[in-house]
């Protein structure tokens, strides 16, 4: 298939470009943030000049749908859906979540049985954490979307800790003997992840495809901020 991923939902901008017949996608990783509002779309053209498609040839966009940092997931769906709009294609919003414990699996080379518990830095002292099983080429989620300090984290004594949280917590998550997976919900994931969920019928019209919220709080007040630096402070 002809698919379009990209991902937006970290301080990372991460594009891939899969063109049937051609085994090597064409990929992209820049700084996200803030400036993924003004840097996605072109960045976006140049890799579809250079695989030579127009976007009326895709059979899907897929986009980190979320969780993830509110103004990234905006800027994803919102530019999925207006390509999509204007090619007439489908767009396949994928858990930002799922694609760290699918970019674990790939950094692991393991396609036997696998559990691994996804984490993302949410910001604000927290993260987001779900837990996934891959089996005969299938993933299977086993643990829902959580909003968590890192000392709630509860390992399960066999899964894989992934995701991009052990350098601001380490020393708060749960010690599992085990070396972490650093991950990312990278766009090369999306694009392994699209087949299945694309049969699966998980492909929405433009106008459905919406973002994944799990928090409804951007910010903290100037008082919040404040008590958690007293207590960090030591």
């Amino acid at each position: 298939m002809n698919l379009l991923a990209f991902d937006t939902s970290t301080e990372h901008m991460l594009i891939a470009l899969q063109r049937c017949g051609v085994v090597t996608p064409w990929q992209f990783d820049g700084v996200g943030g803030a400036q993924s509002s003004t840097q996605l779309i072109p960045s976006i053209q140049r890799l579809m000049a250079q695989a030579d498609l127009r976007f009326d040839q895709l059979d899907a966009i897929v986009f980190g749908a979320g969780p993830g940092a509110f103004t990234g997931l905006r800027t994803a769906c919102a530019v999925a859906q207006g390509l999509a709009f204007g090619a007439g294609v489908p767009v396949l919003p994928v858990d930002t979540l799922l694609a760290v414990a699918e970019d674990a699996r790939h950094r692991l080379a393991s396609n036997g049985p696998l559990a691994v518990t996804a984490l993302l830095d949410a910001r604000m002292d927290e993260l987001y954490a779900a837990s996934y099983f891959y089996e005969s080429e299938l993933w299977k989620q086993i643990k829902g979307y959580k909003l968590i300090k890192p000392e709630e984290l509860v390992w399960d004594g066999r899964s894989t800790l992934a995701g991009n949280v052990f350098t601001s917590y380490a020393k708060r998550l749960p010690s599992t003997g085990a070396q972490p997976c650093v991950a990312l919900p990278t766009a090369a994931a999306l694009l392994r992840l699209a087949p299945a969920l694309l049969a699966a019928g998980s492909a929405v019209p433009a106008a459905q495809a919406l973002p994944h919220y799990v928090r409804d709080k951007v910010a903290q007040t100037t008082a919040e901020r404040q008590a958690l630096k007293n207590a960090l402070q030591p």
